[in-house]
């Protein structure tokens, strides 16, 4: 037991040394990351992905991939009957609030593929915040019809 309290003192210790600025830096967890395989005619694909902020609210400012010339941040809004998709500059990203992108909703653009999109393959993934630090995370290509990471054909 003495230890036990000997380690906890010793972490209050700690915790009071960092400055205040760095305490409040936020954190984001990403997990989840998956794609739909594509075509070999595909110039285009989407990564979908959960995301949660800990300690403080955050914002996702950009995002990159080695697969993808380009890479946008997009959500699908409904314009009369028609659902169309458009580049958002940002995502908020709520402190202890999980942030689903997936089809039909907020969502990451692959633009310019590189190449196909095989099911089975990975690729690097680096979403970047505006306060927290980038965090490069594995996406998982699911089949093409896919609805997430725990759906199979």
């Amino acid at each position: 037991m003495r230890h036990v309290v000997l380690a906890a003192a010793a972490l209050l210790g700690l915790a009071a040394s960092i400055p205040p600025a760095l305490a409040q830096t936020p954190v984001v967890e990403v997990t989840e990351a998956w794609a739909r395989a594509t075509t070999s005619a595909a110039r285009s694909g989407g990564a979908f992905l959960t995301l949660k902020a800990i300690g403080a609210a955050d914002r996702v400012v950009s995002a990159s991939s080695p697969v993808a010339e380009k890479v946008e941040l997009h959500e699908t809004v409904r314009d009369g009957n028609v659902m169309r998709m458009r580049e958002v500059q940002h995502l908020p990203v709520p402190v202890g609030q999980a942030v689903v992108l997936q089809p039909g909703g907020l969502h990451i653009m692959l633009i310019g593929l590189k190449k196909q999109l095989n099911r089975g393959e990975s690729f690097p993934l680096t979403i970047t915040f505006e306060k927290a630090p980038p965090v490069t995370t594995t996406v998982t290509v699911q089949a093409a019809g896919a609805g997430g990471m725990g759906h199979r054909h």
